[in-house]
């Protein structure tokens, strides 16, 4: 197809977008954005709740792509006797688009299940050092199983019984919890490896976004609110072409990338609970903070519910998209006038990818799945999801501001975990276009790299806090 139809069929499928005024609730087996505590009903459910996702060439391994995506936010580390283990039975899930369509060509699912050794015994989650993922003095232990999931294919089990790194319960109980995150990390048959574990986490702002845009005048800025908490991850690297459509990157270079969350039903009875009926999407992450600052309050819940392929047949969160809330208050308190709407450019971020084919503001190649030479252009449509030019060539000094600055292997570009998504975030929001920032706030929220160094090999998060919150700076 050529260009000029690839920008009419993707234009036509938009404007349908628009063309009503309700939003759907949430469809039968269905139930961001950084999304710590984004939804009001997820804000329940922390288990569950999706906080970031990452996707990036691996900078070790340049013919593989890791993807990372993290669980149950703002974990103070000293919370015991129980600490924080993934949700027994529940999906957690990583998914690939790679012809457009907002639905998964690709997913990994983790699934989990605890093995609680204490009894009547001990309330103590290990009763002495812990060194190895043997040690008996581990008493309650998570393991996994890892399936890779493809459209009218049977579900493949590449892990049966993966063993998930424990919390960190402290220095002295765990004094090289890096060692215990080697010893989780499994090799994938076929290449590649992945690891669930607990990480301090890898997100870096300032939260005090909330108070009037940072106390109003900028002055409250500087601080990493998540410094000194962990979250739980899973992590996974594979071959470029094992993601790619077709298994050919040079081709398909593109995919679109996701979490979600899947749970059932829960009946409680005194002292013990049991899940019953089908499983339903609790919540769901592609680009940091469109869930928390783009989606208003009362579309939060039904937007964790929907898979990508339905984003375009909601017209009022597209509106959102077009018209975003920050700028306008970003104008009402510092003055700086908001670009006009329809945000055309926010479009191509958030919703398409960014392509000459989108017929949007930004004439470049970059990152939408219309790229990719085997795809049917008449089956794409806007959704939002993580984008990811596979093609990009590594960036041997990584810019924190990503593609603003020039580094085209970063944010939206996938995401790295030094990519400073909130500056950059701003600035796009405010009309920023590579190499032009809007002045009064190129500062941004005064943080700008994570509280801890990132590894330089799988999974490059750094390992968890042991002090308390209170304590971590």
């Amino acid at each position: 197809m050529s260009s000029t139809a690839r920008t009419a069929a993707v234009l036509t499928v938009l404007g349908l977008a628009l063309a009503g005024t309700a939003v759907t609730g949430p469809g039968a087996g269905v139930g961001s954005a950084s999304s710590h505590r984004e939804a009001p009903l997820i804000a329940g459910d922390p288990q569950t709740d999706n906080t970031d996702v990452y996707a990036f060439t691996s900078p070790d391994k340049p013919d593989t792509v890791t993807l990372i995506a993290n669980w149950l936010p703002f974990q103070e580390p000293n919370g015991g006797p129980n600490f924080y283990p993934f949700a027994d039975g529940a999906h957690y899930d990583i998914n690939i688009d790679s012809r457009g369509t907002g639905r998964p060509d690709l997913t990994y699912r983790w699934t989990f299940r605890t093995e609680d050794q204490r009894g009547t015994d001990t309330f103590l989650y290990n009763t002495g050092v812990v060194n190895n993922l043997t040690d008996p003095t581990l008493k309650v232990r998570q393991y996994y199983t890892l399936q890779e999931l493809r459209p009218d294919c049977d579900p493949v089990t590449l892990i049966e019984r993966g063993v998930v790194a424990p919390s960190r319960t402290g220095a002295a109980s765990m004094p090289d919890y890096g060692r215990l995150r080697d010893q989780a990390t499994v090799q994938l048959p076929g290449g590649g490896q992945t690891v669930a574990t607990q990480a301090a986490d890898p997100f870096f702002l300032d939260l005090r976004v909330f108070d009037l845009l940072y106390g109003g005048d900028l002055k409250e800025t500087g601080q990493n609110t998540l410094a000194g908490y962990n979250v739980n991850s899973v992590a996974i690297q594979l071959p470029k072409s094992r993601l790619a459509l077709g298994g050919d990157a040079t081709r398909n270079p593109v995919i679109g990338v996701w979490s979600s969350t899947e749970k059932q039903s829960m009946k409680l009875t005194p002292g013990g609970r049991q899940p019953e009926g089908p499983f339903v999407q609790v919540s769901r992450l592609g680009n940091p903070l469109v869930n928390e600052a783009v989606v208003p309050a009362g579309l939060k819940d039904a937007f964790n519910a929907l898979p990508p392929s339905e984003d375009h047949n909601q017209p009022a969160v597209v509106a959102k998209v077009l018209d975003p809330e920050v700028p306008k208050l970003v104008e009402a308190i510092y003055g700086i006038k908001a670009p006009a709407a329809p945000r055309t450019d926010l479009q191509e971020i958030f919703l398409t990818g960014i392509a000459k084919a989108t017929g949007g503001p930004y004439q470049v190649d970059l990152n939408s799945q219309l790229l990719n030479q085997d795809i049917d252009p008449g089956a794409f449509v806007p959704a939002e999801e993580l984008r990811l030019n596979m093609s990009t060539p590594s960036t041997p000094v990584p810019n924190r501001l990503g593609v603003l600055n020039g580094d085209f292997q970063g944010f939206p570009n996938g995401r790295r975990l030094s990519d400073d998504v909130i500056d950059i975030a701003l600035q796009v929001l405010e009309g920023a276009t590579p190499g032009k920032l809007i002045a009064p706030l190129a500062a941004g929220d005064g943080v700008n790299a994570a509280d801890r160094p990132f590894g330089t090999s799988f999974p490059y998060l750094a390992v968890p806090y042991a002090k308390a919150v209170n304590q971590a700076n």
